[in-house]
């Protein structure tokens, strides 16, 4: 566990010479409001070069609108992840993960694809906790921004997040997030879907979060 965290401190000081663009989306949604700040990025070595460690970064938090005191209240979840990419793994790569969540603190290990391009990118992995018992998370990215005209972009952007869990009697869990608007210099605006679904031995629960979204890349 200890290695884990160091793993992540580490990273995420590393990243500050990324020199990365950070974006941050604000949903609103018909039960939710929620913070997205995520992104992905080579670090540089001393020369201001990419390296073959690929640092990934996602902090999310949700609001109820029928938040109380002691009901409803706000849901975290910080993921940080480091990947080394090697050019003859064509994309692949071994992974390291470590989730921050109200429930606790889970370092996962796996395999990563990243496919990054100026209008196309595709980022997955395929990681399982390294505790008793543990959960598989299956996470897959696709975004396509294609030149609708000279100042115009499509923005388009699916996620798909599936929880399956190894200890019996316990069910799976299933998130989608869907964006599809415009791309507007650093701007992006449009319709918001998050979906989820969890299931069990002796039900499904279904629930949904519909609204806008405003996206800006800093």
């Amino acid at each position: 566990m200890k290695k884990f965290l160091l793993i992540s401190v580490l990273t995420l000081l590393a990243s500050l010479n990324a020199k990365a663009q950070i974006p941050v989306e604000v949903v609103f949604g018909d039960k939710q409001a929620s913070f997205d700040l995520m992104f992905f990025k080579y670090l540089k070595d001393k020369n201001d070069e990419n390296t073959n460690l690929l640092f990934f970064n996602r902090n999310i938090a949700s609001f109820d609108y029928r938040m109380t005191d002691s009901t409803y209240l706000p849901s975290f979840a910080f993921t940080e992840a480091i990947s080394y990419n090697d050019s003859k793994l064509k994309g692949f790569a071994p992974v390291l993960v470590t989730q921050f969540t109200n429930r606790g603190i889970y370092p996962k290990a796996g395999v990563q694809f990243a496919h990054v391009r100026e209008r196309f990118t595709i980022f997955t992995w395929l990681v399982s906790e390294t505790l008793e018992n543990p959960e598989i998370d299956y996470y897959l990215l696709l975004r396509f921004t294609p030149k609708l005209t000279e100042k115009l972009n499509l923005y388009s952007q699916t996620e798909s997040l599936n929880v399956f869990s190894t200890e019996n009697g316990i069910g799976n869990r299933y998130y989608q997030r869907i964006r599809l608007g415009l791309d507007i210099h650093y701007w992006q605006f449009g319709f918001a879907a998050n979906l989820t679904t969890i299931t069990s031995a002796s039900n499904t629960q279904f629930s949904s979060n519909i609204g806008g979204f405003l996206r800006h890349e800093f």
